[in-house]
């Protein structure tokens, strides 16, 4: 369940919004912009992310295998629930440090760019299935090394590992979807959103707004943060629209 529950909860998620009707009045780009900027067709963004979550499995699997504790009744051994609560901050803080470093370098890096990270930027406009679309170098060293560091470090179990990496491919899903749509509870709760995020994928918003997928701390603490207004276009939907500090 560890290691299959987030890959099940991914395509459930990203299928759902891949499926709504056109929304277009909350839509953050068009669909004309969206089949004219990105570089990459749906077919291939697929086997992509599926490629990935095979590497994701595998390594979840023999993680889970190497750290369970199990007691005398044959049970998985779970701490108390605001134990949990606190492996699951932990476990957040420990990502988002560890892919800001990472997704800042693979930008700073000319030759990691242009032969890794350039492969998610040919979404220009993000959508929710091609969320977890990336190189798979970047995939394991983003995503699969990351979620391995802080599983490890927060110390948590498979079991609460099931709702917590659930929890973040919804997230990180969410992040992508293209749709500012009301009553969001990502939206209320994160300054790091749909909006925050599609200032990155804008060109002129390449070199700021690393911080994936929880928080924008280090954004904000090593001058990287780029605000925004989000405006209503004259032909519907919504426009995250960068300003300079």
């Amino acid at each position: 369940m560890g290691a299959l529950a987030p890959i099940v909860v991914y395509w459930i998620y990203a299928g759902a919004y891949q499926m709504l009707p056109r929304l277009d009045r909350y839509r953050m780009h068009s669909r004309k912009e969206e089949e004219l900027r990105n570089l990459v067709s749906l077919p291939t963004v697929i086997k992509g992310v599926l490629l990935q979550q095979l590497v994701q499995a595998t390594v979840a699997l023999s993680l889970f295998a190497m750290t369970s504790k199990v007691g005398l009744t044959g049970k998985s051994l779970q701490p108390s629930f605001l134990v949990q609560i606190c492996q699951a901050l932990i476990a957040m803080l420990v990502m988002d440090t560890w892919q800001y470093f990472v997704h800042r370098y693979m930008h700073q890096n000319t030759f990691l760019y242009r032969h890794v990270h350039s492969q998610h930027h040919r979404l220009v406009v993000p959508y929710a299935i091609g969320a977890l679309y990336n190189h798979p170098l970047e995939g394991l060293l983003l995503d699969t090394l990351g979620g391995a560091i802080s599983f490890l470090v927060s110390g948590m179990t498979a079991q609460t590992a099931v709702f917590f990496f659930s929890f973040a491919v919804i997230k990180t899903v969410d992040d992508h979807c293209g749709l500012w749509l009301p009553g969001n509870i990502f939206h209320a709760l994160f300054q790091n959103n749909t909006a925050y995020h599609d200032i990155h994928h804008q060109l002129q918003g390449t070199k700021y707004n690393y911080s994936q997928p929880f928080f924008v701390m280090w954004d904000k603490l090593l001058g990287t943060h780029m605000p925004y207004t989000l405006e209503k276009r004259p032909d519907g939907g919504f426009e995250a629209r960068p300003l300079k500090e």
